[in-house]
């Protein structure tokens, strides 16, 4: 059975890795359920899918299609044990950390109902940025992470209501193709011939699938 380890949220705390000087990336487990909404667009929104998650760079992050991150608890284990640190929920930013279910395996516009209220969207990969790097104090680590090619991902919210630790993770819904969150995350970094399989994915969020078509030239003449 899939469930949630815990829900985490970020409060504000100084940031000296990018210009806007402060950051939410720094995740703790919330002792008490937390409301979960659909925060609107990118920039202009609420920034969050959670309720007291702080996002400072809301040009990047945040916004219907990065509600919500997820990240699975054998996922942060096996870092653990690569990285020779202990890793608590949350350290990687993430919103949900879970356990038994494959978040890299998960297809884009899968569905997740997460307790009795909550229905969550498989949207997109998380992409390492300078303060993921930061935080961890890992040397290389963009290149690490990206090697590795386990991101996490994001979710829109479908159904809103509330979450918290313990709730049962259930696929409800799982499309015909077999875009997953491993594969798009390979095809934007590493991979870029894996470009063209992703734009059967009608699910994946408008830019990125731009970003496929405007690359794909590029990467078949390689």
């Amino acid at each position: 059975m899939a469930y949630l380890l815990s829900v985490n949220v970020g409060k504000s705390r100084p940031n000296p890795h990018k210009d806007v000087g402060v950051t939410g990336i720094d995740k703790r487990p919330s002792d008490q359920p937390v409301e979960v909404r659909a925060p609107g667009p990118k920039g202009g929104g609420l920034g969050s899918g959670l309720v007291g998650d702080f996002i400072a760079d809301r040009k990047n992050h945040g916004g219907d299609d990065q509600a919500v991150y997820a990240y699975a608890r054998e996922d942060l284990d096996a870092w653990a044990a690569e990285l020779g640190r202990p890793l608590s929920n949350g350290s990687f930013g993430e919103n949900l950390t879970t356990t038994g279910l494959d978040v890299t395996g998960a297809r884009i516009g899968e569905r997740w109902q997460v307790g009795s209220e909550v229905v969550l969207e498989v949207a997109v990969p998380r992409i390492p940025c300078a303060t993921f790097v930061g935080w961890l104090g890992e040397r290389g680590w963009i290149k690490t992470f990206t090697q590795r090619a386990i991101p996490g991902a994001y979710l829109r919210v479908v159904s809103p209501g509330r979450v918290g630790p313990g709730d049962e993770v259930a696929v409800v819904e799982r499309p015909s193709h077999d875009v997953t969150i491993g594969l798009v995350f390979r095809a934007l970094t590493l991979e870029p011939e894996l470009l063209a399989k992703l734009l059967v994915a009608e699910a994946l969020p408008e830019d990125v699938r731009d970003r496929a078509r405007r690359r794909l030239p590029f990467a078949l003449d390689d």
